[in-house]
């Protein structure tokens, strides 16, 4: 059974720093890309982050490029999120999705899971 379990949310002040977590199981985690989404109130879904799977390359929202860091443990089964000077517009639900193509019987398809989100609120 596919997993994914996001922690780490909660409420922080402006400037402050949060670390979110997403454990993953019931897949070849290592095989998967990665990424964090977020949805704020009113707003749509929007990829923050996201490493590749072996290689480890890394994107990044211009909103927090330079703020925030993804970074995974392939050995954990862990993707994070390291979000620092954190604003009152980050305020959202974040989601981990982990994503990637595979052959199945010469085919190409593709795979996406999703956690379930974690808030995060920034406020004074």
């Amino acid at each position: 059974q596919v997993q994914l379990v996001e922690s780490g949310g909660g409420l922080v002040q402006p400037g402050g720093s949060l670390t979110l977590s997403c454990a993953a199981s019931g897949f070849t985690f290592s095989s998967y890309n990665m990424n964090w989404y977020r949805r704020a109130p009113g707003k749509e879904r929007e990829l923050v982050a996201g490493i590749t799977n072996r290689i480890g390359i890394t994107n990044y929202a211009d909103s927090v490029k330079g703020r925030f860091t993804i970074s995974r443990d392939n050995a954990k089964n862990t993707v994070y999120l390291q979000m620092n000077s954190l604003e009152p517009e980050d305020t959202a639900v974040y989601y981990c999705n982990a994503w990637g193509f595979f052959w199945r019987s010469a085919k190409l398809s593709r795979d996406d899971y999703w956690g379930q989100g974690t808030q995060v609120t920034v406020s004074s």
